[in-house]
């Protein structure tokens, strides 16, 4: 979802773009603690300018709408998350060491930032009744599931196995299970990140039964 006045400096200059969308970056930067804690719902460009440093008008000159700087937000978020597992996935030498970086890595995006991720949910569902956000939220889904999938093909390379799921399986699996586990964190249940990280090592016992023989054989 791109910005009426981006379009319009796209035709016209690409250094003045580079400094736009940089702008909308570092405008989305401070403006996603108030999305993440009111919700897409409760969240409106003069709300958002009221809890901030940056003028209403500011605002609405860089983002159109609240769906423009929401979606801005998130992409920016989701960009940054997913190099976290990416780390892991490159810096394992066994299963059982991609599983634990895995669930630490997991259970640390929980802990530091429950909130980006509720709005990231609030807004999936969003989808569902806003054609304006569904190319959008398509897009961000399809990159987090190529993540999930890229740690999971390194977790069958390293215990040298054919995958026995899909990249579609493998990401409503986990992804269900980091959902659950946010809702029960967010209305304050202490075991909630320990379940999680139970469940996750669980799940790719699950898939690949002989993982944690491999696991201890492997150099």
């Amino acid at each position: 979802m791109v910005s009426v006045a981006v379009e319009i400096l796209e035709r016209e200059s690409g250094g003045r773009v580079d400094k736009f969308v940089e702008r909308r970056r570092e405008l989305a930067q401070a403006a996603v603690q108030t999305l993440a804690e009111l919700g897409y719902a409760r969240t409106s460009l003069r709300e958002i300018a009221q809890n901030s440093a940056f003028s209403h008008g500011v605002l609405h000159y860089y983002f159109k709408d609240k769906a423009d700087l929401i979606m801005c937000c998130v992409r920016h978020y989701k960009a940054h998350c997913v190099t976290r597992y990416d780390v892991v996935s490159e810096t394992s030498r066994t299963p059982t060491a991609l599983i634990d970086g895995f669930a630490e890595s997991l259970a640390a995006s929980l802990r530091e930032e429950a909130q980006l991720h509720r709005l990231w949910y609030d807004l999936r569902a969003q989808a569902m009744f806003e054609p304006a956000f569904r190319a959008d939220i398509a897009e961000i889904d399809g990159n987090l599931q190529a993540m999930i999938w890229r740690v999971m093909a390194r977790y069958f390379a390293l215990a040298a196995a054919e995958p026995s799921i899909t990249p579609s399986l493998a990401y409503a699996m986990f992804d269900g299970l980091f959902q659950q586990a946010l809702l029960k964190y967010l209305s304050g249940e202490a075991r909630a990140v320990d379940d999680m990280q139970a469940d996750v090592r669980l799940l790719f016992a699950r898939i690949l039964p002989c993982g944690p023989h491999i696991a201890g054989a492997a150099s």
